[in-house]
């Protein structure tokens, strides 16, 4: 048994190691330091435990990590990992069918899981009275698993996975881009050959007989790191450990992966026509070395240094001087047995990717020509401690953690291994890198371009052999109920019976605090001391609601040219001190609001709000970069234009809202909207909107009420208050009838489903109600449509419903992705299924209700988004500080006759808006009877289209 501290530096500590001999604009000093505690054992079983002991919260994350990827994996074989993950959520011995996520949820937790090349991990969060529940579900997946894996449960999740291979892979631009690059660069045979979601082929052809065999081999406890975190009492948690797990047997050993990295004897030049890409997109890629190896340490800063920001070569050459592209990244992907380092520019569109290969070539000459300045390890290493704060935030976080490095490094205070070799980094190692792997080196090159635009191709270049599926008619296959008889394993404890969950730690909200400043500017506040981060936002009411119809976009573009350097700073000085802060700073346009925002060090809080300040009163109305900033814009509308979620989205907005009123349009305007503005207009859009009057600061952290107020205090002199008009527009008109209307995007692999209307805005009395009263037909994995469309049907990846608001509008819609040839089946189901809970739910299903949205508040205030989060509720909605108590009363007393009191009000789909995107060759033809009101072909903006000539193309 191993009992200790990892030593994770501080502000100062980690800040000073990493930048000793250098100096920057923010505080590098400080006597604090933070630690994470753990103990590690072993079980007689091979089963590795870590626990770490956190109270700050009334909750408990556990993670499950097995060393099992689909690095293991065998071609003809591939996807089986991934699958597997999705076998572990359907039942075990003990578990009931579908009953992880719901046990879990009534608990009040949230649960997940996830597969990478390398590894898969499954955990859960749940309030600490429900521990022994998550070890009982946890350890009957573990060892009483096998024999509930029937052909029906297994075909179910095969539908599944492929759904899911088909919205993130085939109906998305580029999305074959992994599957060209890996074939290219691991010859067959090798473990990267192959892509996480397996070849589809392989996944129609798997057997039961292969999962379980998979199953024997990699998922034993001797191949699996158990994390629990959170508040628990340590001797109660070891025994409840021993006796759900202590007692499963080993099973095959797994011996360890050995790095297998690459060469290329020659550079690969691919090509691929995509069907939804609207720009064409350039790789390239280098072979490296794996994950936590010597060099992938100065890989990473090569990355950092070759693409962010505008000191680097990529922006300089790119974007500014050619202006090809405002889309690129550079960065190393090692993994745990090999590695490359990869460069990706989306190019503007119509630009040929010749010109940005040479471009890329060209910026790593400047790149060579200026080396690496101490200033330069000075701004990576300071955005590195940032990072790291943020991401062991939570509980959840710090298991994750915990569980990698002894995963994949065999101890869990590894950490401090790998900051030394952070800190170790020299402009020397930097410069090796790139004359070791990347400069003259042979490289993959691939190059997708849209459909018919061949001549934008990189020289020389092969047609990559990707296989796309194609759209046939569906045939629902006979299987066996899902529900079938198995033989239980035995077992020295009574398994079948749910453990008890003991008593429900109480709510406990955190204090607020809440001030003006003279100029009429609220300021939001709540201390939190676990981590020495603060993060705040300043939401300035409008967006895009004040923008003008006829120049459309106009709010969008001004907050992109607000964080384009100020009056006394360029973009690339104002960026620099950004960076020497530690801090990251943003501004984005949303539909009521435009917001900035920050995360920064604690110590460096009041100089980040001087840089706000500066951003916000002394903008640098810059001409060459408003320029940059349109093209940029223009492109990604360009790039939108093809997706069908995005088209989903723009047509379902108008409509809902009809074209006279703003809400209906993207805040991003058209390509001709944004053309015609100027810095006339943004000029005139900040003098009449942006004041202080209208504006809410919220922040959390590592900070006092004092220190806030004194880091705001020039902020409040110096910003005058103005009033602020706010356009007044018709309630959209009410509809009296559905529809079905249909965007026809040929040879779409799934079709994109929204349902809905227009409904009570979220200031409405009834709203949370109504919130409430959806959650068990669509708010959670466990709603009524997905387990209907995903669980019971394998039609989708997932199905949602809810109720969404603001101040003065809100919608109620039900939405999914499903196979293209089910899509008729999808619609009707989803009709039902609405049409169905009108008419009530039972007890069972209210309990559940209650349960899941009562219990997790116990985790609702964890990290510093979500105390962000709720501070902005409150501001923006006039919400008192208790108004989560309030919000668990209106749950508590929700009767059977008041949830369908509710769903009869604020629920009918003979009045909704039934808008489908995907194939219309195959699939519009079929809603022709289907007992809609109107049955309609849109094109992608909205507008009515002639009905094509029906053909047969059904294969």
């Amino acid at each position: 048994m191993k009992k200790s501290n990892i030593w994770i530096f501080t502000a100062s500590l980690l800040f000073a190691f990493l930048v000793s001999g250098c100096t920057g604009s923010g505080e590098t000093t400080s006597e604090t330091q933070f630690s994470i505690d753990y103990e590690k054992y072993e079980l007689d079983n091979g089963l590795e435990v870590i626990l770490h002991e956190d109270k700050s919260d009334p909750i408990v994350s556990v993670a499950i990590m097995y060393h099992v990827g689909s690095n293991r994996e065998k071609p003809g074989r591939t996807g089986f990992a991934h699958l597997f993950e999705h076998m572990l959520f359907q039942e075990s011995e003990n578990v009931g069918q579908d009953q992880f996520f719901k046990k879990i949820q009534d608990a009040g937790g949230t649960l997940n899981g996830g597969t990478w090349n390398d590894g898969t991990v499954y955990y859960e969060v749940v309030p600490k009275n429900a521990l022994e529940m998550v070890m009982w579900l946890e350890s009957d997946r573990m060892g009483f698993l096998i024999n509930t894996v029937t052909e029906a449960a297994f075909a179910n999740q095969q539908e599944v996975v492929q759904n899911e291979k088909r919205q993130r892979v085939d109906n998305n631009p580029y999305g074959h881009t992994g599957y060209v690059i890996d074939k290219a660069i691991y010859p067959e045979g090798h473990p990267y050959n192959w892509q996480v979601i397996g070849e589809l082929e392989d996944l129609q052809n798997a057997t039961v007989a292969d999962v379980k065999d998979f199953y024997d081999k990699f998922y034993g406890p001797n191949n699996a790191t158990l994390v629990v975190a959170g508040d628990y009492d340590e001797e109660e948690t070891k025994a409840l450990i021993e006796k759900y797990f202590g007692e499963i047997k080993r099973r095959q050993e797994v011996a360890p992966m050995e790095p297998q990295n690459v060469t290329l004897s020659e550079t690969k030049r691919l090509y691929h026509e995509d069907n939804f890409a609207q720009a064409p997109q350039l790789n390239m890629i280098w072979p490296a070395v794996e994950e936590y190896s010597a060099d992938s340490y100065p890989l990473q800063f090569l990355a950092q240094l070759l693409s962010s920001g505008k000191k680097s070569p990529m922006y300089r050459v790119i974007e500014k001087d050619k202006e090809l592209s405002s889309s690129y990244f550079a960065y190393p992907d090692s993994r745990e047995v090999a590695g490359t380092f990869r460069v990706s520019v989306t190019g503007n569109s119509g630009v040929s990717l010749d010109s940005i290969e040479q471009a890329v070539f060209e910026s790593l000459a400047l790149f060579e020509e200026e080396g690496v300045s101490d200033r330069d390890l000075e701004r990576v290493k300071a955005s590195l401690e940032t990072g790291f704060y943020n991401q062991i935030g939570s509980v959840l976080g710090k298991s994750f953690g915990l569980a990698q490095y002894n995963v994949f490094k065999g101890d869990p205070g590894f950490v401090s291994q790998d900051i030394e070799n952070i800190k170790a980094v020299s402009k020397e190692d930097v410069m090796r890198v790139y004359n070791e792997y990347v400069k003259d080196k042979n490289y993959v090159i691939t190059s997708f371009v849209p459909k018919g635009q061949l001549d934008l191709v990189a020289r020389d270049s092969e047609q990559a052999q990707v296989v796309e599926e194609e759209i046939t008619e569906n045939v629902e296959e006979e299987v066996a109920e899902l529900n079938a008889e198995f033989e239980k394993t035995p077992s020295e404890i009574d398994r079948t019976t749910e453990p008890g969950k003991g008593e429900q730690p109480p709510l406990s909200i955190p204090s607020t605090w809440e001030a003006e400043l003279g100029n009429q500017m609220k300021v939001w506040g709540i201390e939190s001391n676990e981590i020495p981060l603060v993060n705040f936002n300043l939401v300035i009411e409008g967006g895009h609601f004040l923008d003008n119809i006829d120049k459309n976009g106009v709010a969008n573009l001004m907050t992109d040219i607000m964080m384009e350097g100020t009056a006394n700073k360029t973009p690339e000085e104002l960026e620099e001190e950004i960076e020497l802060l530690g801090a990251s700073l943003g501004m984005y346009t949303g539909t009521n609001s435009v917001t900035i925002y920050g995360n920064t060090l604690a110590r460096n809080f009041g100089k980040t709000i001087d840089l706000v300040e500066e951003i916000l009163l002394e903008p640098r109305w810059d001409e060459e970069e408003l320029e940059r900033i349109k093209t940029s814009t223009i492109n990604r509308i360009q790039r939108n234009s093809a997706q069908p979620n995005f088209i989903a989205g723009s047509v379902y907005r108008k409509m809902l809202y009809g074209e006279d009123h703003i809400l209906a349009y993207d805040q991003f305007g058209t390509v001709d909207q944004v053309e015609s503005i100027t810095m006339d207009d943004l000029k005139a859009f900040y003098e009449k909107n942006y004041s202080p009057s209208v504006s809410d600061f919220h922040v959390v952290g590592d900070i006092t009420q004092d220190e806030v107020m004194e880091a705001l205090s020039d902020l409040e002199a110096n910003w005058a208050a103005k009033d602020v008009e706010f356009p007044e527009y018709p309630d959209p008109a009410e509809r009296d009838s559905n529809g079905l209307y249909f965007v026809d995007v040929p040879g779409s692999k799934q079709s994109v489903i929204n349902i809905g209307y227009l409904t009570i805005p979220r200031s409405h009395p009834d709203f949370y109600a109504a919130e409430v009263m959806n959650y068990k037909l669509g708010g959670s994995f466990s709603g009524n449509v997905n387990m209907v469309l995903r669980e019971e049907k394998g039609y989708t990846y997932g199905a949602r419903s809810g109720f969404s608001g603001s101040k003065r509008y809100g919608t109620f819609t039900a939405s999914s992705s499903v196979r293209t040839n089910v899509t008729y089946e999808s619609v009707k189901i989803f009709e039902e299924e609405i049409s169905k809970y009108r008419e009530g739910i039972e007890q069972e299903d209210l309990d559940f209700t209650k349960n899941a949205l009562i219990k997790s508040n116990a985790r609702r205030f964890e990290t510093l988004g979500a105390l962000l989060g709720m501070l902005q509720e409150m501001s923006a909605y006039e919400l008192p500080e208790d108004y989560v108590k309030q919000e668990e009363e209106v749950i508590r007393s929700m009767t059977l006759d008041r949830h369908k009191e509710l769903a009869q009000q604020y629920l009918n789909p003979d009045k909704m808006i039934y808008l489908v995107v995907g194939d219309g060759a195959t699939q519009f033809d079929r809603f022709s009877d289907a007992g809609f009101n109107e049955v309609q072909l849109l094109d992608k903006q909205g507008n009515p289209v002639e009905m094509p000539t029906p053909v047969d193309v059904l294969r």
